[in-house]
């Protein structure tokens, strides 16, 4: 499996988590994306977007990693173009870090909608901010390895048919989902997670580092 982490520039904190989950990954940073290298002491191989977001102050190492210069009226988003760029080079798994948060709510929403359309392709596809992380689910039984008490939710992308879930505090077996009901919203993990789909498009968004309240 070829993993590549893709920087992207919403939110990120370093935790051991997220540490194992790059290690020895191959880096691509996207635009802003760029200043996340120095806090995760990565090194990317390359970096992509249209430069209208460049981190001051950046070390001279990270500044003089090669470049792939878009104009900024383009038709994909800095981080579509660093996605392509890893599938170029032979990605099978993709870490997007950063891929919560930040400033522009447009850019998160298209992050989710495309780690489902990867998945779908065959390309195993983790988002992160560190504190959340989000994975597509296909139609299968899929099991997750996360401690009792961590929130997720599921978020459907479409209507859902056959949806089980087990492992929770509130299970549910074989219900059908109608597109935007909060029914998979806000559950908690109790006990071994696992997640069946018969059919439909969703994603797991699992709180595994949860920060303080403000």
């Amino acid at each position: 499996m070829s993993t590549f982490t893709i920087l992207l520039g919403g939110d990120l904190i370093r935790t051991p988590l997220l540490d194992r989950q790059v290690e020895g990954s191959r880096v691509i940073a996207a635009d802003a994306g760029m200043g996340h290298a120095r806090m995760l002491g990565l090194m990317p191989e390359l970096w992509v977007g249209d430069f209208d977001s460049v981190p001051a102050d950046l070390p001279e190492d990270l500044a003089a990693v090669p470049r792939q210069v878009f104009p900024a009226e383009k038709d994909k988003t800095d981080g579509e173009l660093a996605i392509a760029a890893a599938l170029e080079r032979g990605a099978t798994r993709l870490v997007l870090a950063g891929a919560f948060g930040g400033k522009r709510t447009d850019h998160i929403f298209l992050h989710l909608a495309l780690s489902v359309r990867l998945a779908e392709g065959g390309t195993e596809v983790l988002l992160t901010s560190g504190a959340q992380e989000g994975i597509p689910l296909l139609p299968g039984k899929t099991g997750f390895d996360y401690v009792d008490g961590t929130l997720f939710s599921v978020l459907g992308f479409s209507d859902l048919a056959g949806l089980t879930v087990t492992g929770a505090k509130w299970p549910l077996a074989h219900v059908e989902v109608a597109f935007g009901s909060s029914l998979t919203i806000s559950n908690e993990v109790k006990g071994r997670l696992e997640i069946a789909l018969a059919s439909g498009r969703a994603l797991l968004l699992a709180h595994p580092f949860p920060l303080p309240e403000s």
